[in-house]
């Protein structure tokens, strides 16, 4: 009885239950109709104003996204950082990385950055320490005590010492080694007391002296068994050199070796991280030395190189291009023609007076195309020594007139002047490079206003060195380097332009004795107040002669696809002075975010 009624009791309960689970579900189904789709209803009307709100939101955010790349630039900056592979481009061909017998671009190239010397120009053209930590002279004027810094190595890992000081300027002064340095060394006696010291004994003062110490040392310890004979030919020059500078020999590959028109060398360099000036930040420096510059070219346009040198000029197919870079390095250097003063017309030194005159010097060197500095006597503008008082002539094309006319040339019905039958005519040699080009026919086009007749002769390089060492012309316009010093005696002295002179840089063939008694006194004095004192009779000598026309400081031309951090465009005194930072240089860039 009792479990009848308790089974009709959950009967009755789960009836119960089920009944409240259905009018919970229909109490639930009559909210949701009544409180949310009824309700979706009403958004109809409203579904524009409700759309135009949700796009306005998408708009914002989208704005504010792109406001934040756009401002990217003014809190991330590209910045170079270190490593990758650097490729050179050079013309010309590689013969010798020695710096006793490297003398043409490639071989230059190649050996500076082999090789340190003792000293090395820096970015302002003055001298500093490389492998030596300082150097004196003593009151004599004739005798430098160098002293080198510690812990010097070669590439291979054998300390540097004084020995391989001695044994490099010793093997220079042999002249069975048979280097083109030989003169700039004879009768300096060089010597080592202990490991960090060299002396060097010179017999009579020279000013300059301390230039030559940035000749590359080359090691003793792989080159004393060798015999000077031999030292020229040598594998160590092309195989494995070794060397203290920034970077080290890695690899040598010749590219169509069978066809010298289309030769080409890669010669790969590796950082030296015992470097003194600080360990490369490339990880790759490689000189591709083309011998046809249209292959050089082509290399470049196709971004085979990061870098070209050598080029006379900027190529049309590389204006404005872009990522391509124009590093310009103006050089301190003097392009100047070069009057013949020992025969001919120009033997005339009213005639060279009169050229002078006609010469339009300021147009020209505005018609370069790049900003430079006027040559305006054998001395740079800023040099010591430097004084406008002797500079030459001005541009005055009736005053040249008359001078000629007083002269007795007269001017024909051609236009050009004549003198007891003699035309007034003369043959002027330059290399063959488009800016020599433009240079000479603006010459030839302002000396025709004066009556002069101008021929001019353009040469391949291997035709104009030979006019040069033989002297084989009537006037010469060429580049000659000068530096930071004023010692120009190689060039204006007279005895620089005997056959038998060393090299024979007295182009002019200038002879006078007031001049030549300055540029000896100016060299043999160490006091910068004296030696400007002591050239002046010559610069005064020089403006009254005219043995030349100055031009303009020429540049040197590295172009380059893309920036190169640390390169920085500043004055050089020679061509491989470009690399006088070249540990510095970086070539790869990333973002970084700035404060």
């Amino acid at each position: 009885m009792n479990l009848r009624r308790t089974g009709r009791r959950l009967l009755i309960r789960l009836k119960l239950s089920r009944k409240q689970v259905e009018n919970i579900g229909t109490h639930a189904e009559d909210s949701l109709d009544k409180l949310l789709l009824r309700r979706f209803y009403r958004l109809a009307p409203v579904r524009r104003f409700v759309l135009a709100w949700v796009g306005l939101l998408i708009l914002l955010m989208g704005g504010v996204f792109y406001e934040n790349l756009a401002l990217s630039d003014f809190y991330q900056q590209l910045r170079h950082i270190p490593g990758g592979i650097y490729t050179e481009g050079v013309e010309g061909t590689f013969t010798n990385a020695n710096p006793i017998y490297a003398t043409s671009d490639a071989d230059r190239t190649v050996s500076s950055l082999l090789f340190s010397g003792l000293l090395k120009t820096g970015a302002d053209g003055n001298l500093e320490g490389d492998l030596a930590s300082n150097y004196s002279v003593d009151s004599s004027e004739k005798v430098y005590t160098v002293h080198l810094r510690s812990g010097l190595k070669w590439q291979d890992g054998v300390p540097l010492t004084s020995r391989d000081v001695v044994f490099t300027f010793k093997t220079i002064e042999n002249p069975d080694a048979d280097s083109p340095l030989f003169s700039s060394w004879k009768g300096i006696d060089v010597s080592a007391p202990n490991a960090d010291t060299v002396i060097f004994k010179l017999p009579d003062v020279l000013a300059s002296f301390p230039n030559n110490l940035t000749t590359g040392i080359i090691p003793q310890h792989l080159l004393s068994t060798v015999a000077d004979t031999d030292l020229r030919s040598d594998e160590f020059n092309t195989v494995h050199p070794v060397g203290s500078g920034p970077f080290e020999w890695q690899a040598l590959q010749v590219l169509n070796g069978s066809d010298p028109s289309n030769l080409e060398t890669e010669i790969a360099l590796r950082p030296f991280v015992g470097y003194v000036g600080g360990s490369p930040k490339l990880d790759q420096f490689t000189v591709d030395v083309f011998s046809d510059s249209n292959q050089l070219l082509s290399a470049f346009e196709s971004k085979n190189l990061t870098a070209m040198e050598g080029v006379d000029n900027v190529p049309a197919s590389l204006f404005h291009k872009p990522g391509v870079v124009d590093n310009s390095f103006i050089l301190r250097a003097a392009d100047m023609v070069f009057f013949k003063t020992s025969s001919g017309v120009l033997a005339d030194k009213n005639i060279r007076s009169a050229l002078v005159q006609s010469a339009n010097v300021p147009a020209i060197v505005k018609s370069l195309g790049y900003s430079t500095l006027q040559v305006r006597e054998p001395l740079l503008m800023r040099q010591l020594g430097y004084n406008p008082a002797y500079a030459q002539q001005n541009f005055n094309l009736p005053a040249a007139k008359q001078l000629l006319d007083s002269d007795g040339w007269k001017v024909g019905k051609d236009g050009f002047r004549y003198k007891n039958g003699q035309s007034l005519s003369f043959m002027l040699t330059a290399l063959n490079t488009t800016e020599n080009q433009k240079v000479t026919n603006e010459l030839r086009r302002q000396w025709q206003a004066a009556g002069v007749q101008l021929n001019v002769q353009l040469l391949n390089p291997t035709d104009f060195q030979s006019a040069i060492s033989y002297h084989n012309y009537d006037a010469l316009m060429t580049a000659v380097s000068i530096g930071t010093d004023p010692d120009v005696f190689v060039y204006w002295d007279s005895s620089q332009a005997d056959i038998r002179s060393t090299n024979r840089l007295n182009f002019s063939e200038y002879n006078n004795p007031t001049a030549d008694q300055a540029l000896e006194a100016g060299r043999t004095r160490l006091d910068p107040a004296i030696r400007v004192i002591k050239y002046a009779p010559f610069l005064q000598a020089w403006q009254q002669d005219n043995p030349a026309l100055g031009l303009y400081q020429p540049r040197l031309i590295y172009l380059t696809n893309g920036s190169v951090g640390g390169i920085g465009e500043h004055v050089i005194n020679t061509p491989t002075d470009r690399f006088n930072n070249v540990q510095n240089w970086e070539i790869r860039e990333t973002k970084v975010t700035t404060h």
